[in-house]
């Protein structure tokens, strides 16, 4: 399978999420991108459509975190859940991009779980 089809697959998986995935000021949407070195977290709010919070793998605290991409995953979980408690955000709903539930997907959503949030 070419890097197209994959593309092409996945995007057309996440636009059939994001038709039932909707995050408000009180229920911000969970939403988590994957690179091959990296991962992404942010919640955001749709009807205004800004970002409320955002963390990723490469900021400092979580860059120093020692192991696989997937402790490292969790720990982004964990740091996006602490900064939502902060501003006062309990609950969200779960946008997992596209991509299967396992692996550095199912580990923010744990870590964020394990932080605090509820989905």
């Amino acid at each position: 399978m070419s890097q197209d089809l994959k593309v092409v697959r996945r995007q057309k998986l996440r636009w059939r999420i994001r038709r039932k995935v909707h995050g408000t000021a009180i229920r911000p949407r969970l939403s988590v991108f994957r690179s091959n070195k990296d991962i992404y977290a942010q919640l955001i709010n749709d009807d205004n459509g800004m970002t409320i919070v955002s963390c990723n793998s490469r900021q400092g605290e979580i860059a120093a975190v020692t192991g696989v991409k997937t402790i490292k995953s969790a720990e982004v979980g964990k740091v996006i859940a602490r900064k939502a408690k902060e501003l006062g955000i309990n609950t969200c709903v779960f946008d997992r991009g596209g991509y299967l539930y396992h692996g550095r997907i199912k580990a923010v959503a744990d870590g964020a779980r394990e932080g605090g949030l509820i989905f």
